[in-house]
């Protein structure tokens, strides 16, 4: 499978290579960009979806600044020995970023609104957010993507 990454096309097939801390949080704050294009289309789902990955991606990256690791793993290969780490829960990322207590504790109503997230939202019918759903997903995702 093909797919463009930083202005190139990889092959994936061949593609074993973690994701970098760095990479991480560039995509996690495209992700918010995106979901804004969405919200400004009235396509209130996908912009609620995509701000779920975006705290994803953000809390892997704070993974891997708290585990002092240069990378995620990717590939089910590289999860091997990180089975845990493998996960689109929230809570459990969360907890393994090793900032839950300043998360809960300091920015609760935003972690309340994102906690929602699942990553099955992807097959929500079209109609069932508003767009105060999403501004809320938004703005929320935007204050937690600064603090993580």
């Amino acid at each position: 499978m093909l797919v463009w990454f930083e202005g190139k096309l990889v092959s994936i097939a061949f593609c074993n290579v973690m994701i970098s801390r760095s990479d991480l949080k560039k995509i996690s704050k495209a992700r918010l960009r995106d979901a804004k294009i969405l919200l400004g289309g009235k396509r209130f789902e996908g912009a609620i979806y995509l701000c779920g990955y975006a705290i994803e991606l953000a809390l892997k990256a704070r993974i891997c600044q708290t585990l002092r690791w240069p990378e995620f793993p990717s590939t089910a290969g590289e999860f091997n020995n990180y089975k845990s780490f493998r996960s689109h829960d929230l809570e459990v990322l969360l907890h393994l970023s090793g900032i839950e207590s300043k998360i809960k504790t300091t920015f609760l109503g935003d972690w309340s609104t994102v906690a929602q997230w699942d990553p099955d939202s992807r097959y929500k019918a079209i109609g069932t957010a508003t767009r105060s759903d999403a501004d809320q997903m938004i703005s929320a995702a935007v204050a937690l993507v600064k603090k993580i």
